[in-house]
């Protein structure tokens, strides 16, 4: 591995750890998982003003459930099974038919639809132990899942509003650009064809009124639908896929959705699977290889490092800290016994973009020394310190650091 492979980075800045007695699963320090909270704080912003409504669902769920959906007989050699003598149970490797579950409670008017749910769903998948790769392919991970359900009339207008928001948040990221493929029926699959030409040309549709023109991946969808794959291609020129969506008419009748239509009889919804980053995990690893270890600002785990020259400086440098965590910036104090220089230097090591150096003059003038990583500096009023950093901090504001 090379020092910017994200498996040697997460080491060397502390994020996580990976242990070969719990293949796959991920151990999240406390910067690492700083900057998964982030990220999933951000998308669930994003999701709440597109009007989805963020739901909760169990990690253990029957094996007959997922018999009936059809995932079983699909993914059940990837799935984990317990059986306490009395119940076949089976952790879930995806959330769709939790979801389901929760439309399922009540009666549906068309009147009510689109309805959006979405959750940060903890998933299970038992791969191969050699196709494990860092935290890119785990088998414990977290996916920003959503589902729409809806009439088959606005499936277009969904897809659309979708696509959108993906290229909103990819743009975000620093990934401007992004390749986007169709993915048709697959050999094994479930519906009829009628159910699948539409499909595929709804997809298709919503795709090129976004102005996308994907490349078709022939029997590469997903068992219930075909699926438009969204892949980031990384400043080493590799292309990673990260989002997707699907068009699913299998899972509303296998499960029974239904809501009642205009005319009072009871008609299936569609539902549109989609996620914008897919892992969470991988989304982190794709951008600490892509920024060489140096997130942009706002993605920083620690944004700003208070050094106080002296211990003179000490109730001074605390209260410059709080001041940034009041504003929302997170902040940390290098504020140790070693010289000022080596804490320059250890805070350069963990990447922090930005340090905060107080002395005698900045303290008696209510000032701090900003030194960026290139190790230019700005000395600046304490409230004009913390205006400029929380601006940086806001997503998308991608300022270039020195790698």
């Amino acid at each position: 591995m090379d020092d910017l492979d994200h498996r040697n980075l997460g080491v060397k800045l502390k994020l996580w750890h990976l242990q070969e007695d719990a293949p796959g699963m991920v151990f999240w320090h406390p910067r690492g998982y700083a900057v998964y909270r982030v990220l999933e704080d951000y998308v669930r912003r994003k999701m709440r003003r597109a009007g989805y409504a963020e739901v909760r669902t169990p990690q253990l769920l029957p094996q007959e459930l997922w018999g009936r959906s059809g995932h079983w007989d699909k993914f059940g050699e990837h799935m984990f099974r317990i059986d306490d003598g009395e119940l076949a149970m089976a952790l879930k490797p995806m959330s769709c038919p939790c979801h389901v579950q929760i439309f399922n409670k009540g009666l549906r008017s068309w009147r009510e639809l689109p309805i959006r749910y979405a959750e940060f769903g903890a998933c299970h998948r038992n791969e191969p132990s050699g196709s494990l790769h860092g935290i890119m392919r785990t088998r414990a991970f977290e996916q920003d899942d959503a589902h729409v359900f809806c009439r088959e009339q606005d499936v277009e207008d969904e897809v659309a509003r979708f696509i959108a928001l993906l290229g909103e948040a990819y743009r975000d990221l620093g990934f401007p650009d992004h390749e986007v493929a169709l993915a048709t029926r697959p050999a094994a699959r479930a519906g009829d064809d009628a159910t699948w030409d539409w499909s595929e040309a709804k997809l298709g549709d919503a795709a090129r009124r976004c102005g996308l023109a994907p490349q078709i991946n022939p029997g590469e969808g997903a068992f219930y639908g075909p699926k438009l794959e969204f892949a980031l291609r990384d400043r080493l020129g590799r292309s990673w896929q990260c989002g997707t969506v699907q068009l699913d008419g299998v899972l509303p009748q296998r499960l029974e959705v239904s809501y009642v239509a205009p005319d009072g009889s009871r008609a299936r919804p569609v539902i549109i699977h989609h996620a914008i980053f897919g892992s969470l995990g991988r989304m982190i690893a794709i951008l600490l290889e892509q920024h060489g270890g140096v997130l942009p600002f706002w993605l920083s785990p620690d944004q700003v490092a208070v050094a106080p020259i002296s211990k003179d400086q000490a109730g001074y440098g605390a209260d410059v800290l709080a001041a940034f965590e009041d504003a929302g910036i997170r902040a940390v104090a290098y504020d140790g016994a070693d010289t000022l220089s080596r804490r320059i230097a250890a805070a350069h090591e963990m990447a922090v973009p930005v340090m905060a150096i107080v002395g005698g003059r900045e303290m008696r003038d209510g000032r701090v020394s900003l030194r960026e990583r290139d190790g230019s500096q700005a000395d600046v009023p304490l409230a004009e310190a913390v205006s400029r950093l929380r601006a940086r901090a806001r997503p998308g504001a991608l300022v270039a650091e020195a790698l």
